[in-house]
């Protein structure tokens, strides 16, 4: 396997003999930004072990410090400490708060301002960001009372954010989101009354598992746990947490080894909260040669170490519905994955894909197709016909980081060298996935 080219952002990758060994993925980024919101939110203070040390977490690290929360330095490998303020202790910044690339910042943070009675907040971010939609956060706060204005009819930021003294709602969402439905919990913790949110399905849970450590006052009912219903007036009281391994990030090992002939790996310590499983059960109808083990409950969350054996036949999937919201993240890189299985595997339902970091489905299939790959692409999906041999292609990770390593595992399957331009990108959620990826690789 050769990284030859020396530029930050080109990486330039070719066949490898098998990925063999153990690797830890960083920490959950969805558990990573709760932690340090809730932790600034709760009294005394929080210890967070295992938190991801990327882009996207400092991020809403910063925009916490420029309201008065005291955080210790995010590095790799050791323990941050929040000093929280309170459910009403933010300040009014004297500086515009910048989300980064990080859409999670964003959406919590306008759920999280809205209810900061008396206070102006002004968020914005990268370009990337600054197109994502917001209206969809912005229109359940509306319906509380708050108060967020924005460009292109309130959709896009910079936003504009007048704390209000919220009131509670009964509040259906669009989509399952765990983005929106976490904005609206962080407000309902000091509105006027009880909020219930109604999911149309599942999203993933970890602000009402964290919420509930803290010492909210949170009820979960409904068919699947889909009505979630807080009552405001408990005090959230500092804790301590372990972030456990990011399932999304331990996706591109899982396919990697998978795929690639002589793979052997053990990815350790990967959260297997059953909201964020669907990976496992796409890999799964797909025979692939999975064994999870040593399973066992790290504050609140299930926790494991997953094997994953090459395996040389793979069947096709078909991923729609309501599995959709639990991984999501996940469909770059299972369409490599379908790239080698034995028929046509389908995904459909996934539009919420476009409005990521990148249109994702446009930017996978671009990418592949370059490859050789067969795959096209629906309005809300693609088709992807396996038993493809890829080629090495000049390819361009188009500043989406899940695409960057998606490409990479892709890369690994071909004869001829393919150059990844933009490869840092993996940075804001994967800083270590090129030097894991060279250390697996390595005989």
């Amino acid at each position: 396997m050769s990284h030859s080219i020396n530029t930050q952002s080109t990486k330039t990758l070719s066949k490898s003999g098998g990925l063999s060994g153990k690797v830890r993925v960083p920490g959950d980024k969805s558990i990573s930004h709760r932690a340090l919101l809730f932790g600034a939110l709760a009294e005394g203070k929080t210890l967070i072990n295992g938190l991801l040390p990327a882009e996207d977490p400092i991020s809403t690290a910063n925009c916490l410090k420029a309201m008065g929360v005291k955080i210790s330095s995010i590095r790799k490998g050791v323990e941050v400490e929040v000093k929280g303020v309170g459910l009403h202790g933010l300040k009014e910044p004297d500086e515009i708060l910048n989300c980064g690339n990080s859409g999670t910042t964003m959406r919590l943070m306008i759920g999280l301002l809205a209810a900061q009675k008396g206070n102006h907040f002004v968020l914005t971010g990268d370009n990337s960001l600054r197109q994502r939609p917001m209206k969809r956060v912005r229109d359940p706060l509306k319906m509380m009372g708050g108060k967020v204005f924005g460009r292109s009819n309130n959709n896009l930021a910079p936003l504009s954010i007048i704390g209000q003294k919220l009131h509670g709602a009964v509040i259906g969402t669009p989509v399952a989101s765990a983005q929106i439905k976490s904005a609206i919990l962080l407000a309902a913790l000091t509105a006027e009354g009880t909020t219930t949110v109604i999911e149309p399905a599942c999203s993933r849970d970890h602000s009402e598992r964290m919420l509930k450590a803290f010492g909210a006052h949170l009820e979960i009912g409904g068919e699947i746990g889909r009505h979630i219903t807080i009552h405001p007036g408990s005090t959230l009281k500092g804790q301590i947490i372990e972030v456990p391994g990011d399932i999304s990030s331990a996706a591109f090992w899982l396919v990697a080894g998978s795929i690639i002939p002589g793979s052997d790996l053990i990815i350790e310590n990967v959260g297997l909260n059953p909201t964020r499983t669907g990976i496992l059960e796409v890999l799964e109808q797909m025979e692939a040669n999975i064994e999870i083990f040593n399973i066992r409950d790290v504050t609140g969350e299930p926790v494991g170490d997953i094997r994953v054996i090459y395996q040389e036949q793979l069947k096709p999937f078909s991923i729609n519905g309501e599995i959709m919201a639990r991984l999501v993240d996940e469909i770059p890189i299972l369409s490599v994955a379908a790239c080698f299985s034995e028929g046509v595997s389908q995904i459909s339902e996934a539009s919420e894909l476009r409005i990521k970091e990148t249109d994702r489905l446009a930017v996978i299939a671009r990418q592949l197709n370059s490859m050789g790959a067969k795959i096209t692409e629906h309005q809300d999906g693609l088709s992807i016909k396996g038993r493809v041999q890829l080629k090495g292609s000049l390819l361009d990770s188009e500043t989406d980081h899940r695409i960057a390593m998606s490409l990479a595992i892709a890369a690994l399957t071909c004869k001829e060298q393919s150059i990844i331009e933009r490869s840092n990108a993996a940075a804001v959620s994967y800083p270590d996935f090129w030097q894991d990826l060279e250390k697996l690789g390595t005989r």
